[in-house]
């Protein structure tokens, strides 16, 4: 079995600490080590680092191999640009086929927060079985705890079998990020799980799954493989990469593919994708502050302060995320903190690029 991280992005949501040269998953926002740091080690146990591999673009590689010496330099694979997850996914799968034929592949987000480590690797391995016993593609579904916009939807279909004492379920279908309305009638239906963006397969059945709904970029993939290990592989790889749109792996394949499967992940997850997220994962004071650095808080409650350097005082304040950097200061209510990539269009708008790198 190899791990397949996907390390792109630029953390919009998590500016002024995200930046384009260190975005979320090379910070560490919920800990001492960062979240990629995490991932790496969370999953060390049911796939060594040997067979993980991390996808990345080049302005980020020597960071990850600072990060992580534990992973062989050639399990870092670079993107000359992003080209969104079906790219990425296709990339990794002909490098594992080459190295290790039609063995299965977990493909992790790199920048998600998991709290109950065991659970997850008992119900990552069950969807490894499930993957390889059905020869099924197979994703993670999160039991919504409200009704998220900013995740996509996954409505699961009669059960299939059971692993491990864990049921698996067909699924009828996978909605995009739904209005808040709609957000409210799927978490209503208890049918319906948050798309995690987790997914296991063997190489042979995503990329046949490819073949079928992504042609182009199938045909570059084979073109790609064929140059792997030989002097033209980086000016295959860049010539491939230009002339493949952007598409993620769950418009080009997974609402499109026939037999797709879901298993239920009952631990503590956060895609942490906004400080309101991490807010709500984080621990808190008995007024509801989640605090890290230096901070006073007289009649204060249900804040998000962040200012390792510099000493914070609320004071009668409540619902306020504070986040404080050496070049800059956000100040924003809770709940608005979505609107952080805002900041950073005007940013780009105005060429204020200093703020940004």
């Amino acid at each position: 079995m190899y791990a397949v991280i996907m390390a792109g992005g630029k953390g919009a949501r998590f500016w002024p600490r995200s930046r384009e040269h260190k975005p979320k998953h090379l910070l560490d926002i919920t800990g001492t080590r960062t979240i990629i740091q995490e991932t790496v080690s969370r999953i060390s146990s049911l796939i060594p680092p040997d067979r993980t591999l991390i996808i990345t673009g080049a302005a980020h590689a020597d960071e990850l191999r600072r990060q992580l010496p534990e992973i062989p330099a050639e399990n870092i694979l670079v993107e000359p640009v992003g080209r969104n997850t079906a790219p990425c996914i296709g990339l990794a799968a002909i490098h594992i086929r080459r190295r290790a034929g039609d063995a299965v592949m977990a493909v992790l987000p790199s920048d998600h927060v998991i709290a109950d480590d065991r659970v997850f690797l008992d119900t990552l391995a069950a969807a490894a079985e499930a993957a390889e016993r059905e020869d099924a593609l197979v994703t993670i579904g999160i039991k919504p705890t409200g009704p998220e916009t900013g995740y996509g939807y996954i409505e699961r279909g009669n059960p299939v079998g059971q692993i491990g004492g864990k049921l698996i379920y067909g699924v009828w279908s996978i909605r995009e990020k739904p209005p808040l309305e709609q957000a409210m009638s799927f978490v209503e239906a208890g049918t319906f799980y948050w798309n995690s963006g987790m997914f296991i397969w063997k190489t042979s059945t995503i990329l046949q799954a490819i073949e079928t709904h992504l042609p182009d970029l199938h045909a570059g993939l084979l073109r790609l493989e064929a140059a792997l290990g030989t002097e033209q592989y980086e000016v295959v790889l860049r010539d491939t990469y230009e002339e493949t749109r952007s598409i993620s792996i769950d418009y080009g394949v997974m609402e499109k593919a026939d037999k797709v499967l879901v298993i239920p992940g009952n631990f503590a997850w956060s895609d942490v994708g906004s400080w309101d997220a991490l807010w709500e994962f984080l621990e808190k004071d008995f007024a509801g502050n989640a605090c890290r650095g230096e901070v006073i808080a007289v009649e204060s409650a249900d804040s998000l302060v962040y200012s390792p350097k510099k000493l914070v005082a609320l004071v009668g304040v409540r619902d306020l995320i504070v986040v404080e950097t050496d070049d800059a200061l956000l100040i924003c209510r809770r709940g608005d903190s979505q609107k952080v990539k805002s900041i950073v269009d005007i940013l780009e708008e105005k060429n204020l690029k200093n703020y940004l790198e």
